[in-house]
């Protein structure tokens, strides 16, 4: 890595690039089968079985309103697994693994997204791309919900035979 530089994920969600600090992210998985539940939809595509644990996947694009409807799981659709290894972000492909250095980021003011969740942007090239602030993605009452169906889906794992 370059002396003084971040390193970032650089995510297609729905035509959009988007940043995410690479330290946010445990793994980059392909897009397995999902397993679907009852409550999900909306910005829930489903759950990952890691292991014989529920991990839930969002629908980036879906989440940040950038696509009315669920994604198409396209040949180059990842899953970002966050460094908690507890939830999953489905992209349309992770684009590259790139270094900026300090004086390519430029703030962001928080009230311009929804619960501050861009938190600044990076030039590289001739565009400014936002940065997503992993912290800042969910709001409580979401991760509440979240954490509620993924314990119902690990109850649903745990039930099914060896």
């Amino acid at each position: 890595m370059v002396q003084g530089a971040t390193a970032y994920l650089l995510l297609d969600v729905a035509g959009t690039v988007c940043a995410l600090p690479r330290e946010a992210s445990a793994e980059v998985l392909p897009l397995p089968d999902l397993q679907r539940s009852p409550a999900d939809g909306g910005w829930l595509a489903g759950f990952a079985n890691l292991s014989g644990r529920p991990v839930p996947v969002l629908d980036l694009a879906r989440f940040l309103d950038l696509r009315a409807g669920p994604a198409e799981a396209g040949l180059y659709a990842h899953l970002v697994l966050t460094s908690d290894r507890a939830l999953a972000w489905l992209v349309d492909r992770v684009a590259d693994l790139v270094n900026v250095p300090a004086g390519a980021h430029r703030p962001a003011d928080p009230a311009t997204s929804l619960n501050g969740c861009v938190g600044g942007g990076v030039v590289i090239g001739d565009a400014l791309i936002p940065v997503l602030d992993p912290a800042r993605l969910l709001t409580v009452a979401e991760q509440g919900r979240l954490a509620a169906q993924t314990r119902a889906a690990a109850d649903r794992l745990a039930a099914l035979p060896a």
